[in-house]
């Protein structure tokens, strides 16, 4: 029989329990659509935070000084960039490098008459191009100049939760590169908001001079970061500026951690994406198993007829992939729909919610973004393990004697 003359069969089966037919295409469509708004928020969730992190704490490349690490924010003059002019003007000779500039960091405690709070300094040039995010998120007061002495700015959340305004002297103390404490008066400057609350409610930023004088630094950094035009060229500038004593590190290498969390948690979601996919794939057995109970006596007639079993069991296999793709046309229109609203819109978690994720920079509102190499895997997936599951109804439906079918109520 013509691949035709089964395919009309296929479409009339189809047509005779119109309700269950559009259920079970329902079904499909509201499936892969959970599906694809799950792989939307997930990508969005997981490139934004890799995103501010960039673009806020990390740059594209970082150069350090072999024996600096990140986690305790050494001041030991043996552990700080000491020529650190030099760096810069190299990198800046590099046509992928968009901005380099020195940085001094530093653990601090930030305290009132009434609030005291852990924080991170954070020594800079206010001028640099890696700072734009923060010139850009000043909400009161005013952002720093190079020369302003005596001078911090914070962010509203801290300034909140502390109940401190533009103008007024806080304490702040570090301990130096001795490790002995150093501490000062500083009036506050300004208030900046970068919408990641856990970055926000720790930070601290001062002049790079004053940073270093205030720690005893000398006129050394922590680390210059290097802002490319392209991320992709990463690899080759830290390559090229990687020298004796220096280490250069790419966003990539910085953001491990991160990037690693990511991956475990896409093998939770992958499991959630399988148990969709397999109860989707039930439905559709179940319906064509009640077709095949409803419809003995004319698959007898067809296979009396001389109709192959190949031919039967093709043609219960064709109904499914039919209820299959015209579901999965209207998961993936649905779901796209939600994804571009939910990236426009977004979903508001709060700025309390985002703070708990203090070493994640999670916005207090996330959005979703297209992924569609996971719309594609996600929709042949889903086509393959339907198809599968028919298999067994289709093979029950072919292995139909033709006289016990023939004489079935």
């Amino acid at each position: 029989m013509a691949f035709g003359k089964l395919w009309v069969i296929a479409y009339r089966d189809l047509g005779r329990n119109r309700r269950r037919t559009v259920l079970t295409m329902i079904a499909v469509a509201l499936g892969l659509a959970i599906l694809i708004l799950m792989s939307g928020f997930i990508g969005g969730v997981m490139d934004g935070s890799l995103r501010e992190s960039i673009r806020l704490q990390t740059g594209h490349v970082q150069l350090r000084a072999d024996s600096y690490e990140i986690e305790k924010m050494s001041l030991q003059w043996a552990d700080l960039i000491d020529d650190s002019s030099a760096l810069v003007a190299q990198a800046e000779t590099m046509s992928a490098v968009q901005d380099a500039t020195p940085v001094l960091w530093a653990s601090g405690i930030l305290s009132t008459i009434q609030e005291t709070s852990g924080v991170q300094v954070t020594g800079i040039m206010p001028d640099g191009q890696f700072h734009q995010p923060i010139r850009e998120g000043m909400v009161a007061g005013q952002y720093l100049t190079p020369d302003a002495r005596g001078e911090i700015l914070i962010s509203k959340r801290l300034a909140d939760i502390m109940d401190i305004g533009v103008g007024q002297r806080v304490s702040l103390a570090v301990g130096n590169d001795e490790g002995q404490p150093e501490e000062g008066v500083f009036t506050v400057r300004g208030l900046f908001y970068t919408g990641i609350a856990g970055y926000d409610e720790r930070t601290v930023f001062m002049p790079l001079s004053q940073a270093q004088a205030f720690t005893g630094a000398g006129d050394r950094a922590s680390a210059i970061v290097i802002m490319l035009h392209n991320p992709d060229d990463a690899a080759a500038v830290a390559a090229a500026l990687q020298s004796p004593g220096i280490t250069a590190l790419t966003w990539e290498d910085m953001n491990a951690v991160l990037r690693q969390l990511a991956q475990t948690g896409m093998s939770f979601y992958y499991l959630m994406y399988g148990i969709v996919i397999l109860v989707v794939a039930v439905i559709i057995a179940n319906t064509l198993l009640m077709a095949v109970f409803e419809r003995v006596r004319e698959i007898g007639i067809l296979a009396a007829l001389g109709m192959k079993r190949r031919q039967i069991m093709g043609m219960f296999l064709l109904e499914s992939a039919s209820l299959a793709l015209v579901g999965i046309v209207f998961g993936i229109l649905l779901g796209s729909a939600a994804v571009a609203y939910l990236a426009r819109v977004g979903i508001y978690i709060g700025e309390d919610v985002s703070a708990i994720a203090s070493n994640i920079p999670i916005t207090a509102t996330m959005y979703t973004e297209f992924v569609p190499g996971d719309m594609v895997a996600l929709s042949i997936a889903m086509l393959v393990v339907i198809v599968l599951a028919s298999m067994y109804p289709a093979w029950f439906a072919a292995r139909l004697q033709p006289v016990k079918a023939l004489h079935s109520n």
